[in-house]
């Protein structure tokens, strides 16, 4: 259960001297997934990943290039490097994450969707 756990922020006893019990147990269903850590690379590598009710959904892995949203319209630009994250690892390590600022060859772009689940990379210029 790698991404459940949460920390207990409320207090332990209930006010009335009863202890707090816990509301309900955990369940596999409300498990998350293994972080994906989507890396700048010089080609594409895409994952099939079994989903919810046997469908399947593509994860990707490493990535070349972004879908820029500009005033023109929608265009395909080649990424560099990672330019700003919330994570300053990501920044050192080249890692993808929704929101992360992108340096590609039409200027810095960020990214608007989540990546490792979306099997692709959309963003629009920051200006």
């Amino acid at each position: 259960m790698d991404q459940y756990h949460r920390s207990h922020t409320k207090k332990v006893n209930a006010g009335t001297g009863g202890r707090r019990r816990k509301f309900r147990d955990k369940k596999l269903a409300h498990m998350g997934g293994v972080f994906t850590a989507t890396k700048v690379s010089d080609k594409d590598v895409h994952v099939k990943k079994r989903t919810r009710g046997g469908n399947s959904g593509l994860k990707i892995k490493k990535a070349v290039s972004v879908n820029v949203v500009t005033k023109e319209g929608t265009k395909k630009a080649k990424i560099t490097k990672v330019v700003e994250s919330h994570n300053p690892e990501y920044v050192r390590m080249n890692i993808i994450t929704k929101g992360a600022v992108l340096e590609t060859n039409l200027g810095k772009v960020r990214v608007t969707n989540r990546v490792g689940q979306d099997g692709i990379i959309n963003g629009v210029l920051v200006a």
